[in-house]
């Protein structure tokens, strides 16, 4: 038997600057303890100079042109007006603006509605590492104990 189902949790993934990291295990691992079924999974990165993507995950070279042209829209040596934290900050900032913050994912049978080939992914937009918070959360049914 289905029950309604709501929950929420912090994912916390640490980075090494630059770059696509797959969080879609951390997802699906989530989900899997929680015993969801059908819903809709929310995903948030809880800050202005990272951001999310659903993006190929089986040839790194597309991560590494999307990252080549993110760099090449907003690069680091442009006279920005803001750059008291340093010169990546803003180009970070706009990075995260031209991709997502947020993402919703459909849930069917307990697992993630993604394509064959699509991974999610935090992509870190400043150069020094960092610990990113994201908001999971997911509503909809999880299968109920017998």
């Amino acid at each position: 038997m289905a029950e309604f189902n709501q929950a929420s949790h912090m994912l916390r993934v640490t980075t090494r600057g630059k770059g696509f990291i797959d969080i879609t295990e951390d997802l699906r691992r989530w989900l899997g303890g929680l015993s969801a079924r059908d819903g809709l999974l929310t995903v948030f990165v809880c800050h202005t100079s990272a951001s999310l993507t659903i993006q190929e995950n089986a040839d790194p070279n597309v991560r590494r042109d999307l990252m080549t042209t993110l760099e090449a829209l907003a690069p680091e040596d442009a006279p920005y007006t803001h750059a008291e934290e340093g010169p990546d900050d803003m180009p970070s900032h706009i990075k995260a603006m031209l991709t997502e913050v947020s993402l919703s994912i459909p849930v069917m049978d307990g697992r993630m509605v993604l394509g064959t080939w699509q991974g999610v992914y935090l992509i870190e937009h400043r150069a020094a590492p960092h610990e990113r918070n994201i908001a999971l959360s997911f509503i909809g049914s999880s299968q109920s104990s017998p």
